[in-house]
């Protein structure tokens, strides 16, 4: 019974020995310091891992949010005859059930300056109606109102093409479209000034400098499209279950239709971001690898060292299973402790990121994230909890793995070989 006691699995003594062997001791320095490096590195891995994961589904996130706040789900097209019948589709459309918003458009090509300066914009002609429940828009104005927005002609520009402008609600823009009337002498750019009606601010860099919101009834005299759009935006309650609506809308349209969905508009874009997030989580996870692998190294020159501690721990009745946990303990400990450390320290980097980036962009005096090449004005963080299981389990996991090989060959060594030549 006493030794059943001694010898059960993960007893007193065995961890005993383990948190002895982590301590450091002038014998034992380098060990300890080939311990430490393997703690760093399993914290700074996974830390990473979590941090850069969370950054990029943030990332995909807000700019998806943005994109598809002023883009439609769908754009229904004109398939044959020119879309002179939008209304009717627009109607018959708008009574498919989980369809939000349908929002006939006139999209065109401009050239926006003022007495300060000019800009390349593009025109997007929409109902007043529709304007006014475009969520991402009308919560969004900074400056004037959407209220009247069909019965002037007044713009709704972005926060920094007004800057870029310096346009500011109640000034005028003059706007130039490439193709104008047709003249004996050809077709003349066609010129207008309209009254800046608001001012919006998207945080999207790309929309709040390049999009100007125009009454549908002006555009589309302004791009020689008089009774016809170019397009249909249709926004659904779920995007994900955009295979059914293009079902249903194409059923309704009652007239031949094209359709792009917003998958198929943003392809390039989605297939960029899954493929570097995945390349990222692979180059990533090498930093938690090579912390695996100092801790084998690290327990492998601690077995040799202890060989007599071995000896003399068998010679006593210490089973090999004993020694074997002792050192997988060791090791384990190494990995668990730094996989834990590292899961808060990425999480408490996640909850803080837009503080850090903007210590880090005051302290080295330069703009991090900048928002021209990120199109986003601040740096988004969405920690995904099965994302985030994975990466500690897929640690922990390398972790007990690394620790198998030495904790092995420590309770094969033989005894009495090695009290003979300790």
């Amino acid at each position: 019974m006493t030794e059943t006691a001694q010898t059960r699995a993960f007893a007193p003594f065995e961890w005993l020995l383990s948190v002895r062997y982590l301590r450091a001791r002038r014998k034992e320095g380098f060990i300890s310091v080939i311990a430490g490096f393997s703690f760093l590195g399993i914290m700074l891995g996974v830390a990473t891992l979590i941090i850069v994961m969370a950054v990029m589904n943030g990332f995909r996130k807000e700019l998806l949010g943005k994109i598809l706040g002023i883009n439609g789900h769908m754009l229904v097209q004109a398939l044959g005859p020119p879309l002179t019948d939008w209304k009717d589709v627009a109607d018959r459309v708008n009574q498919v059930k989980g369809i939000s918003l349908v929002a006939p458009i006139v999209d065109g090509m401009a050239l926006a300056s003022s007495s300060s300066s000019a800009a390349g914009i593009m025109v997007r002609g929409i109902r007043g109606e529709d304007l006014s429940n475009l969520a991402a828009i009308a919560r969004n104005i900074k400056q004037g109102t959407l209220e009247g927005f069909d019965d002037g002609q007044g713009l709704v520009i972005g926060r920094r093409l007004s800057g870029q402008l310096a346009a500011q609600a109640g000034d005028s823009v003059r706007l130039v479209a490439p193709r104008g009337a047709a003249t004996p002498m050809g077709t003349t750019p066609r010129i207008k000034v309209y009254k800046v009606a608001a001012v919006f601010e998207t945080e999207m860099s790309e929309f709040d400098s390049h999009i100007v919101f125009m009454p549908l009834t002006e555009a589309q005299p302004f791009f020689n499209l008089s009774g016809n759009v170019t397009g249909i935006e249709v926004y659904t309650t779920d995007p994900d279950r955009i295979d059914e609506f293009r079902k249903a809308v194409t059923a309704s349209a009652g007239r031949p239709i094209s359709m792009v969905d917003w998958r198929e508009r943003n392809s390039t874009f989605l297939n960029a971001l899954d493929v570097e997030r995945n390349v990222m989580f692979l180059i990533l996870t090498l930093i938690v690898l090579v912390a695996v692998l100092n801790i084998i190294s690290g327990l492998i020159m601690l077995v040799k060292d202890k060989e007599s501690d071995i000896a003399i721990l068998r010679t006593i009745g210490a089973s090999q299973g004993s020694i074997m946990r002792v050192f997988f303990i060791t090791g384990a400990s190494i990995g668990v402790v730094g996989t834990l450390v590292g899961f808060l320290v990425g999480t408490l980097v996640c909850l803080n990121i837009e503080s850090i980036r903007r210590l880090l962009s005051w302290m080295t005096s330069t703009e991090l994230f900048p928002s021209d090449l990120y199109f986003l004005s601040k740096l988004p963080a969405e920690m995904d909890i099965g994302e985030t299981f994975a990466v500690v389990v897929m640690a922990l996991t390398l972790s007990f793995l690394a620790t198998l090989y030495p904790s092995w060959r420590a309770a094969r060594l033989d005894p009495v070989e090695a009290l003979r030549y300790a």
